[in-house]
C-alpha cells in the first residue's frame, strides 16, 4: 500500500519529511509511558489522526504484522512509520529517535546508581521501588494472560512451559518449541506423522573475545528472538546473565527493571542500565545496539510481506504458542523477583498496595514506581 494514500495534498521534500519524523519520534520517545499499548496509541493519534501519514487500516496492518515477528512492537511500529514517511533514512531515524530519550535517561540513572547507590536515600528509594516493580510485572502477566490463555489448550501449554522453566529448561528452546508445537497441532491433519524435533542451539555462555563482545552478541541474540511483552527480556536476563554468567545479582536485575519502568520509551531500555553495570558506558551502548538492532532488520525484511503475514495461518499459530510460552517466562521471572524484593512485611504491604493502585485505580506504572520510592523514603524517615 502506498504510504501517501491517506495523505492528500502537497508533501514536504524528503529532507523535510525526515525532519518531521525525527521531531515526532523524539517527542514520542520522551513522553511515552504505559508500555507498548500506550506507545502505539500515541503513534496512532500523532501519525494517523493528526498528521494523516497513513490510513487507519494501514496502521492496523502494521500492528498485526509486528505481533507476528520477534522484537519490541512499539519500536517496530516506529520504524515502520518512519520507513513509510521517509524511506530507508526514515526507517533509521524514526527508530533511533524513539529509542534515544530512554537511552539517555536510563544511562544517567545507571551512572547515578553506580555513583550514589550506596547512599541511604538511594537505598531507601530502591527498597520501595522493588516491590512496586513486582506489582507491575504481576499486572502485566495478568493482562497478557486474559488474552493469551483463552482456552484449555493454551492453559495446559502455559503450565507445561512454566514447570519446565522452573526446572531449568532453556528459555529460547521453550519459546521456539511452544510455537512449533502449536503449528504442528494445527497442521496435524496435513502431516504424515506428528512429533517434535530436537532443537540444538549454541551455548549461551561460550567464550568470545572479551566480555563486551559477548555482551553485544548476547543482547543481539535476545533481540532476535524476543516475543510478547518486553518483560520477557527480564526472563532471559535472570536465567543467563544472573544465574548463568554471574554478571549481575538478583538485586541488580530488579533495579534494572525499575529503571526501565520509570523512564519513558521502550521497556527494553533496561538493557542500557544492565549494559552499564556490566561494562560501563561502552557496555550500555553495545547492549542497547544489540537488543534493538534486530527490530530494524526485521522491519526492513518483513515490510513488503505484511499482507501475506497477516493471512498466514502457520505464522499466527506459531505466534500463539510463543506468546503463551512468553507469558510463562514472565510469571517465572515475577516469582523470582518477588523473592528478592519482598524481604519483610513492609515490602509485602507495599507490593500489595502498588498492585491495588494498578489494578483497582488503573494507575500508570510510573505512579506505582513513584509511590514505591516515596514509601521507601518515608520508611527511612521513620527509622523502620
Amino acid at each position: 500500500m502506498d504510504a501517501t494514500a491517506a495523505s492528500a495534498g502537497h508533501r514536504p521534500s524528503h529532507r523535510g519529511r525526515l525532519r518531521e519524523v525525527a521531531v515526532l519520534f523524539l517527542k514520542l520517545g520522551a513522553i511515552s509511558f504505559g508500555g507498548p499499548a500506550g506507545h502505539i496509541a500515541l503513534m496512532e493519534h500523532e501519525a494517523v489522526h493528526k498528521r494523516q501519514w497513513l490510513s487507519r487500516q494501514h496502521f492496523l496492518d502494521l500492528v498485526a504484522a509486528t505481533n507476528l515477528v520477534p522484537g519490541p512492537n512499539a519500536t517496530e511500529m516506529a520504524v515502520h512509520i518512519g520507513y513509510l514517511q521517509a524511506g530507508w533514512a526514515g526507517l533509521a531515524v524514526a527508530g533511533a529517535c524513539f529509542i534515544l530519550p530512554a537511552f539517555a535517561i536510563t544511562l544517567a540513572l545507571a551512572w547515578a546508581y553506580v555513583r550514589f547507590g550506596s547512599l541511604p536515600q538511594a537505598e531507601a528509594i530502591l527498597y520501595g521501588v522493588k516491590p512496586a516493580t513486582v506489582a507491575i510485572v504481576a499486572m502485566a502477566a495478568w493482562r497478557l494472560g486474559r488474552t493469551s490463555l483463552a482456552d484449555w489448550g493454551a492453559r495446559a501449554l502455559f503450565a507445561a512451559v512454566l514447570a519446565a522453566s522452573l526446572l531449568g529448561a532453556d528459555d529460547l528452546l521453550l519459546l521456539i518449541g511452544a510455537g512449533l508445537l502449536v503449528v504442528a497441532w494445527r497442521e496435524r491433519a496435513r502431516l504424515p506423522w506428528f512429533g517434535l524435533l530436537a532443537l540444538a542451539g549454541p551455548a549461551a555462555g561460550r567464550t568470545l573475545d572479551g566480555r563486551l563482545a559477548q555482551l553485544f552478541l548476547y543482547f543481539l541474540k535476545v533481540g532476535s528472538v524476543l516475543y510478547g511483552s518486553g518483560l520477557v527480556l527480564y526472563a532471559f536476563i535472570q536465567k543467563d546473565v544472573v544465574q548463568g554468567f554471574g554478571w549481575l545479582s538478583q538485586q541488580q536485575l530488579v533495579d534494572a527493571i525499575a529503571a526501565g519502568q520509570v523512564t519513558p520509551g521502550p521497556v527494553l531500555s533496561s538493557a542500557t542500565f544492565i549494559g552499564y553495570l556490566i561494562g560501563g558506558p561502552a557496555g550500555a551502548v553495545l547492549a542497547t545496539l544489540g537488543v534493538f538492532l534486530p527490530s530494524f532488520v526485521i522491519v526492513a525484511l518483513t515490510g513488503p510481506w505484511i499482507p501475506r503475514l497477516r493471512s498466514w495461518a502457520a505464522g499466527q499459530a506459531f505466534l500463539q504458542g510463543a506468546t503463551v510460552a512468553a507469558l510463562a517466562l514472565i510469571v517465572r521471572t515475577g516469582l523470582l523477583l518477588a523473592r528478592a524484593a519482598v524481604v519483610d512485611p513492609w515490602a509485602a504491604a507495599l507490593a500489595v498496595g502498588c498492585l491495588v493502585l494498578l489494578w483497582r485505580f488503573k494507575a500508570d506504572a510510573v505512579w506505582a514506581i513513584a509511590a514505591g520510592a516515596a514509601a521507601g523514603l518515608i520508611r527511612l524517615a521513620l527509622g523502620a
